[in-house]
């Protein structure tokens, strides 16, 4: 399985996984014209160009715009399916509604060769996260969450490759520019994981998971040394690779790779993006 993070942050989400064929895009929150110059560069699946945007299938995890801005785009150029819950759906924009396909936010579903799994997040829209399994190697997407939800971590548990929210650094979000009623919606249950938040669930984290990506980064709140010092102390003595998400990539992980060497306080096995 290979995954292609194309966009992680506030302007924009989109995270594309490819395995035996397949290729579906989880998140519309750039345009095809992004997705197909962000693939192209990287030559996912062997296509370039306008080819570089060929889909099987949408999933879209919450109404939010950054995740579901450009959803009914893809709908009416590509004519493919867009996968959301029941909630979603009917919060938010997806074109064509004989192409939206509702999923049960507690119920596996595959698309081609991938299943996934969802699980509810606390939001402040309805979001969940995502276990994806090509039969041989399993990715989490979890972003967009206020707090760790009871069950998350035997959700993600035994993945190769977790995909996990550090949004904020809790005093760069206090000293910052935000006015109070965002960063009190922010901090909050229904918010956006700090790195502290984020670094309890990978202190917890059981073997198994040989990368870690960092995701959706404020770009205001955060510093990507900030919470990958932050990471790299909670995964000390693990074999876990560790990356933290540009806003725009791409950014590719291979989800087969072999357990890295165990992950020192100074340690940190960056991947090169294009």
């Amino acid at each position: 399985m290979k995954i292609t993070i194309i966009a992680s942050g506030s302007g924009g989400n989109a995270t594309l996984f490819t395995s035996r064929g397949t290729r579906v895009l989880v998140d519309a929150g750039v345009g095809p014209r992004t997705l197909a110059q962000y693939v192209a560069a990287v030559d996912a699946g062997g296509a370039g160009g306008a080819a570089g945007c060929a889909l099987d299938a949408i999933v879209i995890t919450h109404a939010h715009a950054d995740h579901v801005g450009a959803a009914a785009r893809y709908n009416k150029k590509l004519k493919i399916p867009i996968y959301a819950s029941e909630a979603t759906a009917r919060a938010a924009a997806l074109g064509d509604p004989e192409r939206v396909r509702i999923f049960s936010s507690r119920e596996p579903f595959a698309i081609g060769a991938l299943t996934f799994s969802p699980r509810p997040l606390p939001h402040d829209a309805a979001q969940v996260a995502l276990v994806v399994d090509d039969g041989a190697r399993r990715a989490a997407l979890v972003t967009d969450l206020g707090e760790i939800p009871p069950g998350l971590l035997e959700h993600v548990a035994g993945c190769d490759v977790l995909l996990l929210e550090s949004n904020h650094d809790v005093d760069l979000l206090e000293s910052g520019p935000y006015p109070q009623h965002l960063k009190r919606r922010i901090r909050s249950s229904r918010g956006h994981l700090s790195n502290r938040e984020a670094c309890a669930l990978l202190a917890a984290l059981p073997g198994g998971t040989h990368t870690v990506a960092l995701m959706h980064l404020s770009e205001r709140n955060n510093r990507p040394d900030l919470a990958l010092d932050a990471a790299r102390d909670a995964l000390f003595g693990k074999r876990t690779r560790l990356v933290a998400a540009p806003p725009r990539g791409p950014l590719v992980l291979d989800a087969s790779l072999p357990p890295a060497p165990p992950l020192g306080v100074r340690q940190l096995d960056l991947f090169s993006g294009m």
